[in-house]
């Protein structure tokens, strides 16, 4: 009898514990204190849907209180699409108290984007600052030029979907800072007015097809960097002289190459005349026996050929050797 009694009693405990579970009379009593009226049947649909009742209660309290007319099947319908419905209720909460203009739809759609609807409802009431990084930029005279600018933003709920976010912003905003300096005829110019540069970034309108509107452009810091202009000089002067310095080698070496061909061109004909000098005994002693040379004839030979040497020797064309004079 105690084991079936026993039996018995977990049987209704487990009897009890699936029907407050399934049927939450506790949350339709909260509900209805908070004269938001929500079925029975309505709370057992969203336990057989795997939707948590307490939340989707909690938050149709908090929005139906606030003043936002939202209905359980809308908040059931985000949930189950991967949406937070506390973070959506909370932003269309906070967007009505501020009068931003925001309904159920677009805040769903803004959090199913991924992005956070609530904080850009906060960013919408108290504007952002974000800092650009380090920017390095050239003026006109070639002075470098480093410059931060602090970008204060708002969000903007139209164009939170699709809109692009805080990278673009900033790297539109360091572009134009970049164009803006690089424009200047003088970095004295930028550095006496800093302002120039986030008066020429601001009107450009660097805020189109994001998800943010620009409220204002305040350069924080500019540093002057290095003279890139004489930098650049310096090299291409370098450049220039090593380029003529490899043109004045290869000029060098085709003047020693063309000096070396004529010496070699001058020992070639020096051999020639020493092989010519050397046939001309012959061909005389040739002459002698055939009797076209006569010995005074040799001998007036000789006194033209000492002559030519003596000159030679006397303007300084060097010595060569020849043959003792037979002149008397």
């Amino acid at each position: 009898m105690s084991i079936t009694l026993l039996l018995i009693i977990v049987g209704i405990l487990a009897l009890l514990f699936l029907f407050t579970y399934f049927i939450p009379v506790g949350l339709w009593v909260s509900a209805a204190a908070a004269q938001v009226y929500v079925s029975l049947f309505s709370l057992v649909g969203m336990r057989l849907r795997r939707i948590p009742p307490p939340l989707i209660v909690n938050e149709l309290i908090s929005g139906r209180k606030a003043g936002i007319d939202i209905n359980t099947d809308l908040l059931e319908a985000h949930y189950l699409s991967g949406g937070n419905v506390s973070r959506v209720v909370r932003a269309l909460i906070a967007a009505d108290k501020a009068n931003i203009p925001l309904s159920f739809k677009t805040a769903t759609a803004i959090d199913l984007a991924g992005r956070d609807v609530l904080e850009a409802v906060k960013m919408s009431v108290n504007p952002k600052v974000i800092e650009t990084p380090r920017v390095s930029a050239i003026a006109k005279d070639g002075i470098q030029l480093f410059g931060i600018a602090r970008v204060t933003v708002r969000a903007n709920i139209e164009r939170l979907v699709g809109g692009a976010g805080e990278e673009t912003v900033l790297a539109r905003v360091g572009e134009g800072i970049v164009s803006s300096i690089g424009s200047a005829d003088s970095h004295k110019a930028v550095l006496e007015n800093p302002d120039i540069i986030s008066k020429k970034v601001l009107a450009k309108g660097l805020d189109a097809g994001t998800a943010f509107e620009i409220l204002s452009i305040d350069i924080a810091d500019v540093d002057v960097g290095k003279n890139i202009g004489a930098q650049l000089q310096m090299d291409q002067a370098n450049a220039d002289k090593n380029i003529a310095q490899a043109k004045a080698e290869e000029r060098r070496a085709m003047a020693v190459a063309t000096e070396q061909e004529m010496k070699a061109k001058t020992q070639e004909m020096r051999a020639r005349v020493v092989e010519a000098e050397a046939q001309v005994p012959l061909a005389m002693a040739e002459a002698f026996k055939q009797g076209n040379l006569g010995v005074m004839d040799y001998y007036r030979m000789k006194n033209i050929q000492a002559d030519t040497d003596m000159r030679e020797s006397i303007s300084g064309g060097g010595t060569t050797t020849s043959a003792p004079s037979g002149k008397k």
